[in-house]
């Protein structure tokens, strides 16, 4: 097994970047002013399985869109950070509230407000089109671009070592 690989059998947290991971980075603006953005259906698939199946998912980014909170909240996840100028403080606050060990979380950011939080996580990753800052130090770069498939990549990896990935609780939303 490949060295990170059993580095993601400990994994039962998950913490992601929305612009550039959960999204192509682009953004689009409506003339009322409203940014809008795609995400990538199956990446928001494997964020709901993820959850029913007892992993915890936290969202932190520096954009404040609370349409993209609707769609957290609709794949279950209930812990999103918006408009967030330090997310190590926002890591930090909760590995105090949680008690959680690092080695027990992965980060997944892409650009270098990602970089103080993946610089101590358990285990940074990152998509493939990431900044080449974040790429030095991450220990799984995917293949996948941001907002298209890397969040699913990884979260399926790791729910694959663990046998939670593919069973009859994964065939329903």
């Amino acid at each position: 097994m490949d060295n990170y690989r059993k580095t993601l059998s400990k994994i039962n947290t998950f913490i992601f970047d929305i612009d550039g991971v959960l999204t192509d980075g682009n953004v689009l603006v409506a003339s009322d002013g409203e940014q809008l953005r795609t995400m990538n259906i199956r990446d928001g698939y494997a964020l709901q399985l993820a959850v029913k199946k007892g992993y915890k998912i936290i969202i932190i980014s520096g954009g404040k869109s609370e349409v993209m909170k609707q769609r957290f909240l609709g794949l279950g996840i209930t812990e999103v950070y918006l408009g967030i100028n330090n997310k190590l403080e926002v890591y930090q606050n909760y590995l105090k509230q949680t008690n959680i060990p690092q080695e027990n979380i992965l980060y997944m950011g892409d650009d270098i407000p990602d970089y103080e939080v993946m610089s101590v996580v358990g285990f940074p990753a990152c998509p493939a089109d990431a900044a080449e800052e974040i790429k030095s130090i991450a220990k799984y770069i995917s293949p996948f671009r941001g907002g298209y498939g890397c969040a699913r990549d990884i979260i399926e990896q790791v729910m694959k070592i663990q046998g939670k990935w593919f069973d009859k609780d994964s065939f329903h939303w």
